[in-house]
C-alpha cells in the first residue's frame, strides 16, 4: 500500500491499529460465547471492554521481536493491560482462529468499501450512456470501422460487464465472511459448534463449514479473482478512452482541468493520463490472483505459505481497487465527448459500413452468398482504395443494378436504421438484472 494510490478508508482498515482491534473484538466475542456455555467466569468478557482497552501497536511488535508470534505478543499486551481477566481469553483457541476470523471482517468491509464505489461507477455509466444512446459513432472491429453503433450503446456494454462484476464481488462477500473459532485442527477440541456459531454471529460471519487450522483458501481466491475481473473491465473501459483520445480519432477524452499540464516539454499535450494510470493499477489487481490461488494448496491442516502473501495482496488490491474504481467513476463523469468528430470518422468510412445491408439484399433478391459477396467487395474495395464512392460503384456495377434498383439500392444506406435498436439496447443494459 502506497499513499498515492490508497484512499483513507482502506488505509485504515488495514492499519495496524484495526487490525489488533478486531482481533480483541474476536477474542471478546468467542469470550462472550464461552461464557454462555460456562467455560468462562460470567462477566469476564464485558469486564474487559469496560475497561476501554488502548492497545498499542508498537508494543505488540516489541513485545513480537522476543517471542516471534504476533498472536502470543498481541495476548501478552492485553494482559498488560486488562490485568487477570484476560487469562481467561483465547481459552481453547488456536491463533488462526483469530487471525482468519479477523481476516474475513477485513475483507468483507474491504469488499463493502469496492461495492459502494462500483455502483458509483455504474450510476456515472448509466447517466452517460442514456445522455449518448442516439449518439452514432463508428464501430471498430480488429480496430478497423466496422458497422455503426452509438457511443450510448459502447458505454452501456461497459455498464453490462460492470453490472456482471458487481455481482461476482457481491458472491465473494458472501464467500469470504466465514470465520471459524474451532481450535488446532478445526474438531471442536476444547469447544463447540455452538460456542463458534454464537461468537461468529456476533461478528457478522458465518461459521466454515470443515475448517481445518485455517479457513480454506478456496474462499479467498474467489474473492481475489472476481476482484481481477472488475479490475479488468476497468482497464477495458480505460483502453477505449485512451483510443477514443487518440490524436488521429478524437472521439472522447478526459476532462482537461484548468491549470493542467500535459507534458513537460510539449506544452500543447493533453495526455490520457488517468486511463494510462487505471491500465497499469489493473495488473497489480491481477497479480494477486497467482498467489491467491497457490495458497489453496496448504499442507494437510496447514501450513503458513499462505501468510505472508496475504499480508501483501489483501492491503493492495483491495486498496487499489478501491482507488481504480474511484478514478473510472471520475472520469466517465468528467468525460468530453466530441459529436462532431464521431461523425467525421463515420463520414471517413465513406458508407462502407451498409456494405452488409447490401449483401443480405442481394441474397433477398436471389443471388449466391458468396457470389453476392463478391459483386460488394469489388465496388467497397475500388472505394477503401479511392476510387469512386461505395454507393456509386455498386450504382454502375451491372450485375448489382441487375438486382437491385436505384432506389432500393439508396435506400440500404439508411443509418438511423441500422441504429434503430440502440435506445433498446441502453435500456435493457441499464434495467435488466444482472446475468
Amino acid at each position: 500500500m502506497i499513499p498515492r494510490y490508497t484512499p483513507p478508508e482502506l488505509l485504515s482498515l488495514w492499519s495496524p491499529e484495526r487490525r489488533y482491534q478486531i482481533w480483541l473484538e474476536v477474542e471478546l466475542a468467542a469470550c462472550a460465547a464461552m461464557e454462555e456455555e460456562g467455560l468462562v467466569p460470567k462477566g469476564i468478557a464485558e469486564a474487559i471492554r469496560a475497561k476501554k482497552l488502548v492497545l498499542d501497536a508498537d508494543r505488540i511488535e516489541e513485545i513480537e521481536r522476543t517471542v516471534k508470534h504476533d498472536v502470543i505478543a498481541f495476548l501478552t499486551h492485553v494482559e498488560e493491560l486488562a490485568g487477570a481477566d484476560a487469562r481467561w481469553l483465547h481459552r481453547g483457541m488456536t491463533s488462526s482462529d483469530v487471525l482468519d476470523s479477523s481476516f474475513a471482517i477485513q475483507l468483507r468491509d474491504a469488499t463493502d468499501a469496492m461495492l459502494a464505489r462500483l455502483d458509483k461507477l455504474l450510476d456515472a455509466l448509466a447517466k452517460r450512456a442514456r445522455e449518448h444512446e442516439k449518439t452514432p459513432m463508428i464501430g471498430r472491429s480488429h480496430g478497423i470501422s466496422a458497422e455503426p453503433v452509438t457511443f450510448g450503446v459502447v458505454l452501456a456494454g461497459h455498464h453490462a460487464e460492470m453490472r456482471r462484476g458487481r455481482e461476482r464481488l457481491s458472491r465473494a462477500r458472501a464467500a469470504i465472511a466465514h470465520g471459524k473459532i474451532a481450535g488446532a485442527v478445526g474438531t471442536y477440541a476444547h469447544l463447540s459448534p455452538a460456542i463458534e456459531r454464537r461468537a461468529l454471529a456476533a461478528l457478522g460471519l458465518e461459521p466454515e463449514t470443515v475448517s481445518t487450522q485455517v479457513v480454506p483458501r478456496d474462499r479467498h481466491a474467489e474473492l481475489f479473482c472476481a476482484m481481477a475481473l472488475v479490475a479488468a473491465g476497468v482497464e477495458r473501459l480505460a483502453t477505449n478512452v485512451r483510443h477514443w483520445q487518440r490524436s488521429e480519432v478524437g472521439e472522447a477524452e478526459e476532462a482537461f482541468t484548468a491549470g493542467q499540464k500535459g507534458s513537460s516539454a510539449m506544452p500543447h499535450k493533453r495526455n490520457p493520463i488517468l486511463t494510462e494510470n487505471l491500465c497499469g493499477l489493473a495488473r497489480v489487481v491481477r497479480a494477486a490472483c497467482t498467489p491467491a490461488l497457490e495458497n489453496v494448496a496448504l499442507w494437510h491442516e496447514r501450513d503458513i505459505s499462505h501468510s505472508s502473501a496475504e499480508r501483501m495482496i489483501a492491503p493492495d488490491a483491495t486498496a487499489t481497487l478501491a482507488f481504480m474504481l474511484d478514478r473510472a467513476r471520475g472520469v466517465v463523469e468528467g468525460l468530453v465527448v466530441y459529436e462532431g468528430r464521431m461523425k467525421q470518422n463515420l463520414d471517413r468510412a465513406a458508407e462502407l459500413y451498409f456494405s452488409e445491408a447490401v449483401l443480405l439484399a442481394l441474397v433477398e433478391s436471389g443471388v449466391a452468398r458468396q457470389e453476392a459477396y463478391v459483386w460488394v467487395q469489388r465496388s467497397a474495395m475500388r472505394a477503401w482504395k479511392g476510387d469512386g464512392s461505395f454507393r456509386e460503384n455498386l450504382a454502375s456495377d451491372e450485375a448489382v443494378l441487375g438486382k437491385l434498383t436505384r432506389a432500393k439500392l439508396d435506400a440500404l444506406f439508411d443509418l438511423d436504421h441500422a441504429l434503430r435498436h440502440a435506445p433498446e439496447i441502453v435500456e435493457r443494459a441499464l434495467s435488466a438484472s444482472t446475468a
